[in-house]
């Protein structure tokens, strides 16, 4: 596009923008950072720092506490499917997810869209302007990777976190795993999850 030579790269977290000056740029964007950054409202104060006045920060979000329960599940449901029959399993298999992003603490699950109002705001933003865009519906005929087993299964939730294979694998036996898979899985190919039909 013939744009590098007015480009300048610089790497730095976005709780510690120090390589760039007050008040050196006119808009901050990012897209799916902040659920990686611990401090995020030191973000917000970085963000601030950097943007000339009248500059604009412009964020994008997933807010995973939405779908995400705030306490160590019972086993009675996984993922939002009824797991009531093989609770015993589901607590197995979700102490591991637990144990690698505790709900409480980690920086994909420690927020919602109040945090991040109140984090811009603090920071000194002035005016602030929020979408909230939230889902529920039932699974489309025609979404076949909404009940495909093997992306259920094989495909981790986020970067941070083992796939549910690998997750069974760490903590189940052969048979607990199969008796496991022999429940959740026709529940998932249906649909009778978190977005399916009741």
């Amino acid at each position: 596009m013939g744009v590098l030579d007015g480009c300048q790269f610089v790497r730095a977290p976005a709780d510690n923008l120090s390589p760039i000056e007050d008040a050196s740029v006119d808009v901050a964007t990012t897209r799916s950072v902040l659920i990686y950054v611990a401090n995020k409202e030191r973000a917000f104060e970085e963000f601030h720092r950097v943007l000339r006045p009248g500059g604009r920060l412009s964020i994008w979000e997933p807010i995973n506490r939405f779908c995400s329960p705030n306490r160590p599940s019972d086993g009675r449901l996984f993922a939002g499917y009824d797991t009531a029959p093989v609770r015993d399993l589901a607590r197995k298999v979700g102490a591991v997810f637990e144990r690698i992003q505790p709900p409480d603490t980690d920086p994909m699950l420690d927020f919602d869209e109040r945090d991040l109002l109140d984090f811009a705001e603090g920071a000194g933003f002035g005016e602030v302007h929020l979408h909230f865009e939230a889902t529920i519906a039932p699974y489309s005929a025609s979404n076949d990777d909404a009940r495909d087993w093997e992306s259920f299964a094989k495909i981790p939730g986020n970067p941070n976190i083992p796939s549910l294979e690998e997750a069974m694998a760490e903590v189940l036996t052969p048979e607990e795993a199969e008796r496991f898979v022999a429940h959740l899985r026709p529940l998932v190919e249906a649909g009778r999850g978190p977005k399916g039909e009741p």
